[in-house]
């Protein structure tokens, strides 16, 4: 080989070995920056199963900035995941990973979505979940974001629909039963 393609060849390896390193060094960054951030604990005892679906978890993002993705416990990589919509929250559980737990009482609002992160589809061809996340003790969890849209999608035709309905029933039902509690506790 001429000394032409040497060069050429370290140069490329130089470049994707920069590639490399940027992309870990950001990777590392981000992790740092959201420490703070996980979902919630599983809780010992669920009601049964309101909807269950398979779906395909894209991101976790900041509300209404889907294209910054956040490095959140539980929620960091992208993967194939079932859903579960229960009385008491949503139940993800994305391979690889421990199940997350989105309380009700802690959902905003379920809705559609065509873009995040690293997945753009037909309009409407997400769902986007609105949710608070759980703050960790950190000195910066202050700076950290409260409200998070978590986007999945979903599988078969006709599920999005379904879970939309059903996360935004328990997100609805849940300051309701709240205010149920609150009186019943006054009255006494």
């Amino acid at each position: 080989m001429r000394v032409e393609h040497w060069m050429g060849l370290l140069i490329a390896v130089v470049v994707v070995g920069m590639a490399a390193w940027l992309m870990r060094r950001s990777w590392r960054r981000r992790t740092t920056r959201d420490a703070a951030l996980a979902a919630y604990e599983l809780p010992g005892r669920l009601g049964d199963a309101v909807l269950e679906a398979e779906v395909l978890y894209v991101a976790t993002t900041p509300v209404a900035e889907p294209l910054e993705r956040l490095a959140v416990q539980g929620l960091a990589f992208r993967g194939a995941a079932h859903l579960e919509v229960r009385p008491e929250g949503v139940v993800l559980r994305i391979a690889g990973e421990a199940a997350n737990f989105l309380p009700a009482e802690r959902i905003v609002a379920a809705g559609q979505a065509s873009y995040a992160v690293d997945r753009g589809v037909e309009p409407e061809g997400l769902v986007a979940l609105t949710w608070m996340v759980r703050l960790a003790q950190a000195p910066d969890a202050a700076a950290a974001p409260a409200l998070v849209d978590s986007y999945l999608r979903a599988r078969y035709p006709g599920d999005s629909a379904r879970i939309i309905a059903a996360v935004n029933d328990i997100a609805a039902a849940s300051p309701a039963s709240r205010q149920n509690q609150e009186s019943e506790d006054s009255d006494d």
